[in-house]
Formats: C-alpha cells, structure tokens, sequence
C-alpha cells in the first residue's frame, strides 16, 4: 500500500487520516511528522499512525503530504528538497504556488497543489487540485484518492483559477455560515426560542442546499418555485434585492479571489 506522510498534524491532516481510516485504508502505511508531543500522542491513540518529529522519515514515503501554515513552508520546503527522490508532494497550504514550492524544494516539479475547505473534518468537503506537469497520471490517482477522503475533488487545468476555487470554495462556508448566522438573528427578533431558531436555520439550509445538489434543476428554477407571486417568498426576495444582496455576495467573492492573488504574491516572494 501507498506509505503517506503527513507534514504537519493539525485540522485538515486529521480531516485526511480520518476520511482514510473510514474507507478502510491501512494505518500502518500513514505516518505524522508533529513537533508538538500532545498531537502526536494523539494522533497515534486516534488512529494507530506512527507518529515521529524527525522531518528525514519522510525518505521511506511514497507520498508526502505537506500540512503547515504557509508561513512555514519556505523554511520546510529549503530543508525538504534534499531528502525528495520521486516522491509526490501534496501541499494544502493556502496561497503558495505550485513553482513557488518547486523553487524553494530546489527544482523538484511532482508537486500537487491542494485547495480543500472547512467541511472536509466531516469528510463533506470539496477539494481543487491541480498538479504540474511532471505528476504521472498514477501520482495524480493517489492525491485524487488521498482528497476523496475528505469529500468531492475538482481538478483544474489552470493554477490561476485556484484563485477563484478560493474564494467560491475556500473561503465560502464562512459565506454560508454569515448566512445561518443572519437567519438565526432574524428567528430571535420575531420571538423564537435560541433552540428553534438554530434548529430551523440549520435544516432549511442543508434541506436546500441537499435539494439543489439532487435536482436537475437550476437554483433560480428552484427559488421561483417556492416564491408565489405576493406572497412572503416574493417580499423578502424584493427587499434582499433592493439591498442589493446578491450583488454583495458577488463582488465579495471578487474581493476574496483578488485576495488570494495578492497572498500567492506576498507568500512567494523569497
């Protein structure tokens, strides 16, 4: 079986190991390199994986995993480049581009650069994935299995596009959960209890949202079925309309996708 070795032994690694366990994949094949001892005893009475602080292990790997912050990764990567002999590199952390990590792994180009999101620590996440042209059509199966694990997977034929993926994807279950929250606020002020109000905000989203994924229908198909003319649907539609409340979210994800942009810039200047 494939040997992975996570980098890093925080959210989204555990979200990974985790997905991995559940679709029956053999512990003893993963290892976690962690500086903090607490995570990795942890992580080894969660799992059964081994567990070490010793970055060289990653030599006996077939699939190297980086899980950082990406603020840290140039440091690793200078240290990592010399211990690399084919394996593939999966990186999760934000921002960096793919020739960014290449550049400070001194040249190495099996590098495939990962965008998952929040809903990937229930294994309901999305991930983006777009890999350099080096990667092999087998190494670009391991890392579309490895993400599976923790949701859907989407490959892109473009790296700048993993801004977009960004903004849609990364940066919008914050979008969803702003909404619920608003939803949740509204219960409140018309007199609901904190516990009704949180329950019906919660299921009228995931039912929707659920709908939508299995209908064939567009979603403005399925927001005018439910908007009967002068009724309450229609009402509250026009006042989110005169706030200009989906231009909004709109121009929001623009402002989230030129984000992006700037901090692959900041992040890969050295």
């Amino acid at each position: 079986m494939t040997k992975i070795s996570f980098i890093g032994g925080g959210n989204m690694a555990r979200a990974l190991i985790g997905g991995l366990q559940s679709n029956g994949y053999a512990m003893d094949a993963i290892s976690v390199i962690e500086p903090d001892a607490d995570k990795r005893q942890q992580l080894h009475a969660e799992y059964g994986v081994h567990v070490t602080e010793q970055l060289p292990s990653v030599s006996s790997a077939d699939v190297i995993v980086l899980a950082v912050k990406p603020q840290q990764l140039r440091d690793l990567a200078i240290f990592l480049g010399s211990l690399l002999h084919g394996q593939l590199v999966i990186s999760i952390a934000a921002g960096i581009r793919s020739q960014d990590l290449a550049r400070w792994l001194g040249g190495y180009q099996a590098i495939v650069r990962v965008m998952p999101n929040t809903p990937a620590q229930i294994q309901a996440g999305i991930s983006a994935l777009y890999a350099l042209p080096a990667v092999s059509a087998a190494q670009k199966d391991i890392a579309d299995t490895i993400m599976q694990a923790a949701g859907k997977t989407v490959w892109l034929d473009a790296e700048q596009k993993m801004d977009a993926v960004t903004a849609i994807s990364g940066s919008g279950p914050a979008y969803v959960f702003y909404f619920i929250e608003a939803m949740q606020q509204a219960a409140l002020e018309l007199g609901l209890s904190a516990e009704d109000a949180r329950l019906l905000s919660l299921q009228t989203f995931a039912g929707a949202t659920a709908l939508a994924a299995q209908s064939s229908e567009t979603p403005a198909t399925l927001r005018a079925q439910v908007t009967s003319k002068g009724g309450t649907t229609e009402r509250a539609l026009l006042s989110m309309d005169t706030a200009g409340v989906k231009n909004a979210i709109i121009q929001a994800a623009h402002a989230a996708a030129a984000r992006s942009a700037e901090l692959g810039d900041q992040l890969g200047k050295e």
